[in-house]
C-alpha cells in the first residue's frame, strides 16, 4: 500500500467546487480509485471539466447546494475561495467530516522536496525566483500552488529526486491536516483577508500552519525584520533560517552594498541583481535561503539574478518611452504592497492607484509618498485617495475613468526621469474580473503611446 493510501484513508469524497483545484483534486482522487462527487452552484452542464469528470466517474451535482451532498461523504475538499460559513462546510464541521484543501493532497503525495512558500506579499515572485534558481541549477523541480497550477495535479507525478515549489495562500493553508513541507517560507505578515478569516489572529494562524507539522530536520525560512513573524515562529520546531535586509545573519541571508549572502557565503554581486526595490531584495534572500537549502548552486542562483526582471503584475518593468519608465504592480491590491512598490524608487513618481472601496482609508500611504508627484486616481477610492494626496502635499492630482485613461494622462503629464507606476493599493474587481486584467489593460495602454 503506498504512503497515500495510508495517509488518506477516505474512500468517498465531497469535492465543493470546480475550478482549477476542484478539477485536479477530483481528477487525482478518481486516479486514486476513490469515490468522488463534485458540487459547483456555478458549472454549466455543458463544461468540458464536468464532462471530463463524469467520463472517470464523478457524480457532478450543479447548481444547488445541499447538506444532503454530505450523505455518506467521509472527507470534504472545498475551494479556498468558499468560506467556513458556507452551510455544507459548517454541516461537516458540525459532523466531524474533515474538512480540507487540495493542498493537502499534494503534501501526501509529493514524493520528493516540498517547498512552500506564503506571505502576505511577495509570495509569486520568491516562489518563481525559487523555482528558477533551481531550475537553473539542473536541479528536477516543479512549480504549482496558488501561482496558477493545482498543486496535486503536479505532486502526483513527482519523483523522490524532485522538488515542488509551492506558493501558498492562507486559504489554502487554514485547510490542512498532514501537510508537511521540508522547506517552509514565511515572508511577511499584516492585516489581510480580515473578511475572511473575521480577525488578524485567525489569519495568522492560518498562515502559521505553514510549519504547523515540520519538525527539526525541517526547515523554516522567515523575515527576521517582521515583528509579528518573530512572535508567530517562536511555536516552530523547525530549523530556523532568518533572513534580513537590515543586518548580518549567521545562520541566514543577508545583503550589504556589495553582495547577497548565504550564511558567511557571498552568493551574488549586488550590482549584477536586475530586480528594483527593497521589498524585492527580501523576496531574493527568501528564495535564496529556499533554493540553496534544497540544493541549487551559487552559479544557477547568479544566473537568475542577472536575467529575472519580475514577475507579470508585481512592480513588472514594462519599457522605457522618451525617457519615463513605465512599471505595472496592479497586483499590489493592498497598502502595504503599494508603500513598498513606492520605497522601490528615489525618481518623481507619477502614480496610478484606485480600486474597490473595502472601507479602509489610505493615510498610512502618506510616509511613503515623498518620491510622487502626480496622482492619478480610479475606481470607488477615486476620493479617498485625492483626500491622502493632498494629505501627502501633492498638487497634481487628476481623475480617470480606467487605467487606459489613467496611463494617458499620466504620459501627458509626465517629463523625462520620471517613473509612472500602476500601484492600485486597491482590489479590481470594482471595474475589472481580476488584477491581471486590470494590469493587462494598462500595460496595452502602454504599448499604444508611443
Amino acid at each position: 500500500m503506498s504512503d497515500f493510501e495510508t495517509k488518506f484513508p477516505y474512500q468517498n469524497v465531497l469535492v465543493l467546487g470546480l475550478a482549477k483545484s476542484g478539477f485536479a483534486a477530483a481528477s487525482t482522487l478518481l486516479a486514486h480509485g476513490r469515490n468522488v462527487r463534485v458540487s459547483d452552484l456555478n458549472a454549466s452542464n455543458q463544461e468540458e471539466l464536468v464532462q471530463i469528470l463524469e467520463q472517470k466517474g464523478a457524480q457532478v451535482k450543479l447548481g444547488v447546494q445541499e447538506v444532503e451532498l454530505l450523505e455518506d461523504i467521509d472527507v470534504l475538499i472545498k475551494n479556498p475561495g468558499i468560506r467556513y460559513e458556507n452551510v455544507i462546510v459548517q454541516t461537516a464541521m458540525e459532523r466531524n467530516i474533515p474538512v480540507l484543501t487540495e493542498v493537502e493532497l499534494a503534501g501526501l503525495l509529493h514524493k520528493g522536496t516540498l517547498i512552500g512558500i506564503t506571505g502576505s506579499n511577495g509570495k509569486t515572485t520568491t516562489t518563481t525566483l525559487a523555482y528558477e534558481m533551481l531550475k537553473e541549477s539542473q536541479v528536477s523541480t516543479y512549480v504549482a500552488g496558488n501561482i496558477g497550477t493545482a498543486a496535486s495535479e503536479v505532486a502526483d507525478r513527482t519523483t523522490e529526486d524532485d522538488r515542488l515549489v509551492l506558493e501558498l495562500s492562507s486559504f489554502q493553508l487554514q485547510g490542512i491536516d498532514q501537510f508537511r513541507p521540508n522547506i517552509s517560507v514565511m515572508l511577511n505578515i499584516f492585516e489581510a483577508h480580515l473578511d475572511y478569516h473575521h480577525s488578524l489572529e485567525n489569519y495568522q494562524q492560518a498562515k502559521a500552519n505553514i510549519f504547523r507539522n515540520q519538525d527539526a530536520g525541517d526547515y523554516l525560512v522567515y523575515n527576521a525584520e517582521d515583528e509579528r513573524l518573530r512572535d508567530i515562529v517562536k511555536a516552530a520546531k523547525a530549523t530556523l533560517v532568518p533572513f534580513s535586509g537590515s543586518r548580518k545573519l549567521e545562520d541566514g541571508a543577508w545583503y550589504d552594498d556589495t553582495h547577497v549572502y548565504f550564511k558567511d557565503e557571498p552568493i551574488a554581486e549586488m550590482k549584477d541583481i536586475l530586480l528594483v526595490g527593497g521589498h524585492q531584495l527580501e523576496n531574493i534572500l527568501a528564495a535564496l535561503a529556499a533554493a540553496k537549502l534544497a540544493g541549487a548552486t551559487n552559479e544557477g542562483i547568479q544566473q537568475v539574478l542577472k536575467t529575472f526582471s519580475g514577475v507579470e503584475h508585481r512592480l513588472q518593468y514594462i519599457k522605457h518611452i522618451n525617457g519615463r519608465a513605465f512599471y505595472n504592480d496592479s497586483k499590489a491590491t493592498n497598502i502595504l504592497a503599494t508603500s513598498k512598490a513606492l520605497s522601490s524608487f528615489d525618481q518623481p513618481i507619477i502614480l496610478l492607484a484606485g480600486g474597490l472601496d473595502r472601507g479602509n482609508t489610505f493615510e498610512t500611504l502618506v510616509p511613503f509618498m515623498e518620491h510622487v508627484k502626480a496622482l492619478i486616481v480610479f475606481g470607488e477610492t477615486a476620493e479617498k485617495l485625492r483626500e491622502t494626496a493632498y494629505m501627502a502635499g501633492i498638487e497634481l492630482i487628476e481623475h480617470a475613468k480606467d487605467v487606459k485613461e489613467a496611463a494617458e494622462i499620466a504620459y501627458r503629464i509626465s517629463e523625462s526621469g520620471d517613473v509612472i507606476m500602476l500601484s492600485p493599493a486597491c482590489a479590481s474587481w470594482d471595474q475589472y474580473r481580476t488584477f491581471e486584467e486590470r494590469g493587462d489593460m494598462f500595460v496595452e495602454a502602454v504599448h499604444t503611446l508611443e
